[in-house]
């Protein structure tokens, strides 16, 4: 465990982050959501890699 494999990690690290932006982004710019927008916000940013993709399947409303 003294060296990492960033040639791994570091790719998992900006696919998180490029998720985190465009799900805050995506919930900026939406009209209404499922449920509140503050909730969504927290799932986004508190649960990490799962959270902007939980927000994509269920937290976008279908007009």
């Amino acid at each position: 465990m003294d060296t990492l494999n960033w040639a791994l990690i570091a790719p998992l690290i900006v696919i998180q982050f490029v998720l985190m932006i465009m799900a805050l982004i995506d919930i900026k710019r939406i009209h209404a959501t499922n449920g509140p927008k503050w909730v969504w916000i927290l799932v986004v940013i508190v649960v990490n890699t799962i959270g902007p993709i939980v927000y994509f399947i269920f937290g976008r409303k279908n007009v």
